[in-house]
């Protein structure tokens, strides 16, 4: 998957079985899943992403089986249904079985958290898993899988690291071979530091994504630094990731999209 101004459309699937907030049964989690992707799609964004949100507290790096057969339904219905690439984050930082539910879904990229630099998150610390993740990559034959990176993530403390530059950061995950870099804000739907994207694409030449806060009346800030933005919580009513997406928000976003491309 090559990334050219790319719109990736975030789908929050529902809170799978086992999670506290679970309500739905798999098939009905899916056919939500399947009607937001189906939306996005209709509405001519690039590629989709599903993401575990609802599970909320995360487990630390391993998820439990209920999670991953449960996310992998839903994937490979969604996968069935839409044509255009799409994505998988399994939080928090199992990465390993985003890579295997990936892999036997068809899916084009996962979405890494703790590649690089061990880091204090809401589910405790979670160590640097880039060498032990492209070894079990090439272990179970899924090189064509894109792995696009977090660095300096939300939603964590970086104290430890706090000498070690945002630039430094990006170049460690390109030596150690992430396929693209993810930068954003401080929490969910918090915008990312402009000056931050332009830094983080002038010292690496992999894709640069934004991974939080983009909306309609700020993507032109990163338009000329960014190569994909990942949109969650502005697609949604009320620009609130919880909700539904709103096919409205949907459609303005993408004539903006649309306006710039031109």
């Amino acid at each position: 998957m090559k990334f050219n101004k790319s719109v990736i459309g975030m789908i929050h699937v529902g809170a799978l079985p086992g999670t506290p907030q679970n309500k739905l049964c798999i098939a009905q989690i899916t056919k939500k899943a399947v009607a937001e992707a189906t939306l996005l799609a209709e509405e001519g964004v690039d590629a989709i992403m599903l993401e575990n949100m609802h599970d909320r507290p995360y487990l630390n790096r391993e998820v439990g089986p209920e999670v991953v057969a449960g996310i992998t339904a839903v994937a490979a219905e969604i996968k069935k249904e839409i044509q255009l690439p799409a994505g998988i984050q399994i939080l928090a930082g199992a990465n390993k079985a985003a890579l295997a539910v990936a892999l036997v879904t068809g899916l084009n990229f996962i979405r890494a958290e703790g590649f690089v630099f061990g880091h204090m998150a809401d589910e405790g610390w979670i160590n640097s898993d880039a060498g032990e993740l492209l070894r079990y990559r090439k272990q179970i034959g899924a090189e064509q899988i894109k792995i696009l990176t977090d660095i300096k993530k939300k939603h964590s403390s970086h104290a430890l690291t706090s000498d070690v530059s945002l630039e430094e950061t990006a170049k460690a995950a390109e030596f150690f071979l992430s396929d693209g870099l993810i930068v954003t804000g401080k929490t969910t739907g918090e915008k990312a530091d402009v000056s931050d994207v332009e830094k983080v694409k002038t010292y690496t030449k992999l894709p640069v994504i934004i991974g939080s806060g983009v909306d309609q009346y700020n993507i032109h800030e990163y338009w000329d630094f960014a190569d994909a933005f990942i949109i969650g919580s502005f697609f949604k009513k009320d620009g609130y990731w919880e909700k539904d997406v709103d096919r409205e928000r949907v459609k303005k976003f993408m004539q903006k999209i649309n306006q710039l491309r031109t």
